[in-house]
């Protein structure tokens, strides 16, 4: 049992507070393997929030002025100390979301060192001043900088936001995920032990009307930064425009993959149907439609089937898992619900679908067949292993099937022909498209277009979501 009572406000651990009353909730933290209580920690009050709110505010202006250099110096000595701690991070994200231990120590936490590698180089490259027309730019960090994580990449999340607003010169308050908050409280550790001043890092968990709202809406708060659900985000949207706060949202996607009549199928198929599967489908960029030519719609499924085999759930915490719980049981309904609609609505089920039993959030991993456009496993983002094939008669009616949505996070296309899978991929109104496969790129812009959300995360991208730029006019002579 891992028990938290303090919040991180001002450089110090310090007790929840409570409401004006003295009262103060706590949350439990649940292991969706097995059902157990495995850990709890404080829901931070208003009270609590102000007060870290107030620190950062504090802390803001020295912090904004020192260096670019000590700033990445600082995200630096953060990276090693994740690098440092990394099993003992790989294990709280198995115990609290149940993604596999073998995926939470090559993917969750690869990504995550990734991010802060990528953050620290263009830290490094980034100029912050340039001359435009005779006019001095200048990008300055813009403020405080409220981050609201999820759990799904719960390491990665925070690794990406908070890595970012330090090198941007911001400072910040986190309010990770009530669902998976204890490896927040190993990173703040590590970000005090890299030697952070006082106030430049606090952390508040807590949940989302009590602790989120408070800190969306704080008059102190800058920048608002969410990756959570739609509904989320349009509430942080309402919350944070009285005050005109900036904000950007990572919000959620139901990306398709085109596999075009040359791809090689055998390849393809496989590796289509693990994307889907990996992580117990809690991907927000994941390709849970697939795309393909009605004539080879037979050969695809018997593909999928073979390939949906190798996907059995298990143990989280045996290295030769592949697919672990869904993060808790209220996601699992969610999907079984979803797989309901799927069947209810006359979508061909051929993998799974069968409903688990005994302790543990599990789902069987589901493969639809014969999906048609207007289903709702077509349309909404489900946030579990299930996947959609669906057919198309030419390439044409392949993106306007890809782009029928109101998500735009992320694509896919394969082709034996690169120019030709880059000409579609062109097409595709999504944040993100990869061709033949390819992986994240930490150093590219990741985010949507429509309800998957507002702005752009990782590498200098996502640094520049925390900066304001300043136009200075009429230099004195020789500046230029």
């Amino acid at each position: 049992m891992i028990e938290r009572n303090d919040l991180l406000i001002g450089g110090e651990w310090t007790a929840a507070r409570g409401d004006a009353l003295g009262a103060s909730g706590a949350i439990d933290v649940v292991d969706p393997a097995t059902d157990q209580v495995v850990g709890r920690v404080p829901i931070a009050s208003a009270e609590d929030v102000d007060a870290a709110v107030r620190a950062a505010a504090a802390a803001f202006p020295a912090w904004s002025q020192v260096p670019m250099t000590e700033r990445v110096a600082l995200v630096e000595r953060i990276r090693a100390g994740v690098e440092a701690r990394r099993e003992e991070l790989a294990g709280l994200l198995t115990l609290q979301m149940g993604t596999p231990i073998t995926f939470a120590r090559q993917a969750q936490l690869g990504v995550t060192l990734a991010d802060l590698d990528e953050i620290v180089k263009a830290g490094r490259d980034y100029a912050a001043e340039e001359v435009v027309g005779g006019a001095l730019v200048v990008r300055e960090p813009a403020g405080v900088v409220a981050a609201i994580t999820p759990w799904n990449f719960p390491l990665h999340q925070i690794a990406l936001k908070v890595g970012a607003a330090l090198v941007a010169g911001c400072t910040v308050v986190l309010k990770p995920s009530e669902l998976t908050p204890l490896d927040a409280y190993v990173f703040a550790e590590i970000v005090q032990a890299a030697g952070a001043p006082a106030g430049v890092f606090n952390l508040v968990p807590g949940d989302g009307p009590v602790t989120g709202e408070a800190l969306v809406a704080h008059p102190l708060v800058d920048v608002v930064t969410l990756t959570g659900s739609v509904r989320a985000g349009a509430r942080v949207a309402e919350l944070a425009a009285p005050t005109i706060k900036k904000v950007t949202l990572e919000l959620g996607g139901k990306s398709a993959g085109i596999v075009l009549d040359d791809a090689d199928l055998a390849s393809v198929v496989p590796q289509a149907v693990g994307g889907c599967f990996a992580n117990a489908g809690q991907i927000c960029a994941a390709l849970t439609r697939l795309l393909v030519p009605a004539h080879l719609l037979d050969e695809v499924e018997r593909l999928a089937i073979e390939a949906a085999s190798g996907w059995v759930p298990g143990p989280p915490s045996d290295p030769a898992t592949r697919i672990g719980p869904q993060a808790s049981r209220r996601q699992q309904r969610i999907v079984q619900d979803y797989i309901r609609a799927g069947i209810e609505e006359g979508a061909r089920l051929i993998v799974g679908g069968a409903a688990t039993e005994g302790p543990g959030a599990y789902v069987s991993p589901t493969v639809f067949s014969g999906v048609r456009p207007e289903m709702t496993i077509a349309r909404e983002e489900i946030f579990g292993p299930v996947l959609s094939i669906m057919s198309y008669a030419t390439e044409d009616e392949a993106v306007a099937i890809a782009n029928d949505s109101d998500y735009g996070l992320s694509g896919g296309v394969w082709s034996a022909d690169p120019a030709r899978a880059l000409a579609v991929a062109r097409r595709l109104r999504t944040g993100m498209v990869s061709i033949n496969g390819a992986g994240l790129n930490v150093a590219a812009p990741f985010g949507g277009y429509k309800r998957s959300g507002i702005g752009r995360e990782c590498g200098r991208y996502g640094i520049e979501e925390f900066l304001e730029t300043k136009a200075v006019v009429g230099l004195p002579e020789g500046v230029a």
